[in-house]
């Protein structure tokens, strides 16, 4: 099922195949997404068709300056009838939260979100509420313009598990999604394939995924490499490798492996680490820029002998992707 609904995802928003399985990665690995592109390249339709696929709860907050942290998080409201506050909550309170244009909101409202991303609670009037389960933050920012907006301070940036880009769409795929749109939206044909226990159980298949020490090494020391290079001002954090780990765990599920290899890592470094590192050139801001750094980094770092894990992970019985 989990192939099914990438290709649910396919026919609604035109990107490529491995951009929509990384979305699923940051889905099963319980992680938040920024989408950050150019306005009209389906980042908040790829939200909706996430949500109407899996099922699940969706609000959606429009960014804008005038937005109040209480906007996000709920508010109290005194009851005249019974002399009591009653919270009343704000759209936190979903499984699927659709922050759009988030560098729009001003500092004090983005940081609303810390506490529901960090800790999957929210604290009002001194009582403290648990999100519903699964819960996942899928912000999005166009990083063209700049005017009347507040850059992600490094802290909220480091919350997002994930920083990807849909890219403009080749001939072939622009053609597909305009004949694909001539009588309504694909968005209105997607089935609900999951259900809110399904992705719970599915995100529990992750931390079955194995990972032996030689791997959780070469990882961290793929982070520890971000640190010491002389294109950095400030490297990836600890929490960079624990994401990075988690990633590579729900990657190896995707492939229908039981444990984590080199293989699995290389290909994520981009979106978990990108955003979690300061440049200090300027040709490193941009991700095509970016290439030969993490062929750099992947140079300086030895890779492990994991012939064994690989055969382990062929005998081991497979992880069930089907729930």
């Amino acid at each position: 099922m989990i192939h099914q609904l990438q290709q649910a995802l396919a026919s609604v928003v035109q990107t490529e195949p491995a951009t929509l399985r990384l979305v699923m990665v940051c889905l099963l690995s319980r992680g938040h997404l920024l989408l950050e592109d150019a306005p009209g390249l389906g980042k908040t339709t790829l939200a909706r068709a996430l949500g109407k696929a899996l099922s699940l709860k969706m609000k959606r907050i429009q960014c804008t300056p005038d937005l109040m942290p209480t906007d996000i998080t709920g508010i109290s409201v005194y009851n005249t009838e019974e002399h009591q506050f009653h919270f009343m909550p704000g759209p936190v309170f979903s499984h699927l939260l659709l922050a759009d244009e988030i560098n729009r909101a001003t500092p004090r409202t983005q940081s609303a979100l810390l506490e529901a991303m960090a800790e999957g609670t929210v604290t009002a009037d001194r009582k403290t509420y648990t999100l519903p389960k699964p819960f996942m933050v899928m912000a999005t920012q166009n990083p063209v313009e700049f005017s009347g907006t507040f850059p992600l301070p490094e802290a909220q940036l480091d919350r997002f598990f994930m920083r990807l880009s849909l890219g403009y769409p080749n001939e072939d795929q622009e053609v597909a999604l305009m004949l694909a749109q001539q009588q309504g939206h694909p968005l209105d044909q997607i089935k609900p394939l999951f259900n809110e226990t399904q992705v719970l159980a599915l995100q529990g298949q992750v931390d079955k995924v194995t990972l032996s020490e030689p791997m959780a090494r070469y990882i961290s020391q793929l982070v520890r490499a971000t640190r010491e290079h002389v294109g950095v001002k400030l490297g990836a954090s600890p929490r960079g490798s624990l994401a990075l780990m988690q990633a590579a765990r729900a990657l190896a599920l995707l492939n229908g492996k039981n444990a984590v290899t080199p293989a699995l890592v290389k290909p994520l470094l981009e979106p978990i680490l990108a955003h979690r590192i300061l440049f200090r050139d300027a040709t490193l801001q941009r991700a095509e820029g970016r290439q030969e750094f993490w062929q750099q980094l992947l140079a300086s770092v030895a890779v492990p002998d994991y012939a064994a894990d690989d055969k382990a992970s062929d005998a081991a019985p497979k992880a069930d992707t089907t729930a």
